[in-house]
């Protein structure tokens, strides 16, 4: 490594998963071209990297907040560039960041433009816990999850996060909603089973349990609660809005209208059945990838009609969220047909987020890009659509319009506050 060569991370080597960072290069010779890279390996153990070509400016500067990338990963002025474009060097892998105690640790660090001698490095460690913010698993009951509570006395707005059908709890986004000053559950979408193979129908009464649960937390101030959800979920998301009480406010993203894949029951009685689906529809890709986004029937056709979620009964208030280069679920219609039933009934209760250019797994920002990866209940890889520039820029947006959407709907005294490291 060259002594003169400083590689920087602001405002610290040391943040939230969440907090945008800036990146510059000193000690260059005058327009010297350079190659950045990152690099992360996942709890699976897949490694992902990014690179990116830059030239320093008069001074021998580089700074990606202010200079294009040349070639690379990407193109253009991202400033967390390198970070989004991370990706695993094989086919078919989603970075899997699922225990909130482990922080993302990416190594950046610049190289001559020909060769591979490094001239500086520094490590960015990524915290999903901001200081004070508890970590709690819980086995209660049916329930089997993780609880995270901020610091403070509170009261705090609650959220319960059902992420999606994988079959494994992840904590990413349950951890980092409370550093932002709400107390929230994440759970497996389908109560204590052991795997997802054992799962035959889904039983709304779990997620009763898991509400008044949160509820009953010393440092909970609301009446009711909010929901979050992201693929298979977000059905289950308007079902649980729809049927229990005490949901004031539910984020519903990239999933259907109708209730899918499994039956739905509420105290022992089936009340959703699920919406069929045409395998033949599936579409083939070269890279062994399918696209699932024509494989459910429609659920406005007479015969599944009795599959769609009856939202009119909600309480509460409703955000959806739509990507509009989906290829898991044709998310935009099912939010027009929510829309439209809404109106329907004479409800204005909800808002509408659209975004071109995204795919299907709209997280909170800064994780790599995620094109295709194994799709739990197939049993295959699914491509999940998107390129990548937008997909960052959409999950930079939607992230603080989520928390802006929780702390304008969800009834709280206290005013949130933010985790600090």
């Amino acid at each position: 490594m060259s002594s003169q060569v400083r590689l920087r991370l602001l405002p610290s080597t040391r943040c939230l998963y969440d907090d945008p960072l800036q990146v510059t290069v000193a000690g260059l010779r005058s327009r010297q071209v350079v190659t950045m890279r990152a690099r992360s390996t996942d709890e699976k153990g897949v490694v992902f990297s990014s690179s990116a070509t830059y030239r320093a400016d008069d001074n021998g500067e580089v700074h990606l907040d202010r200079d294009p990338s040349l070639s690379g990963s990407y193109t253009g002025v991202e400033p967390m560039g390198l970070l989004w474009s991370l990706k695993a060097d094989t086919l078919h892998k989603r970075f899997q960041k699922r225990d909130a105690r482990k922080p993302h640790v990416v190594k950046f660090s610049v190289h001559e433009e020909e060769g591979e001698r490094m001239l500086a490095e520094a490590d960015n460690e990524r915290l999903l816990l901001g200081d004070g913010v508890s970590r709690i698993p819980i086995k209660e009951g049916n329930i089997r999850g993780v609880l995270f509570m901020p610091p403070g006395e509170g009261p705090f707005a609650a959220v319960l996060d059902l992420y999606t059908f994988g079959g494994v709890l992840s904590e990413k986004r349950a951890s980092l909603l409370a550093n932002k000053g709400f107390v929230v559950l994440t759970i497996p979408l389908y109560g204590h089973k052991d795997t997802l193979k054992n799962v035959r129908e889904v039983h709304l009464d779990f997620f009763e349990e898991s509400i008044e649960f949160l509820k009953k937390q010393a440092k909970v101030g609301a009446k009711g609660v909010g929901v979050i959800s992201l693929s298979k979920s977000g059905d289950l998301a308007l079902s649980v809005a729809s049927y229990l009480a005490g949901v004031e406010a539910t984020v519903w993203i990239n999933g259907c209208s109708a209730n899918t894949a499994f039956p739905l029951y509420y105290k022992k009685s089936l009340i959703l059945p699920a919406l069929t689906h045409d395998v033949t529809k599936k579409i083939l890709t070269e890279s062994g990838a399918f696209i699932g986004k024509y494989v459910p029937n429609d659920p406005l056709a007479d015969e599944n009609k009795d599959t769609l979620v009856p939202i009119e009964k909600a309480e509460g208030r409703f955000l959806f969220v739509a990507s509009e280069d989906d290829l898991n679920w044709d998310s935009k219609a099912y939010m027009d047909m929510m829309v439209e039933r809404l109106k329907h009934h004479g409800k204005d209760n909800f808002q509408c987020v659209c975004y071109p250019g995204a795919g299907h797994y709209l997280e909170p920002p800064y994780g790599p890009y995620c094109p295709s990866s194994f799709h739990a209940v197939v049993g295959k890889p699914a491509l999940w659509g998107g390129e990548p520039r937008s997909h960052a820029a959409a999950e930079v947006h939607l992230w603080k319009k989520i928390q802006e959407f929780f702390r304008d709907n969800l009834s709280c005294d206290a005013a949130q506050t933010k985790a600090k490291l």
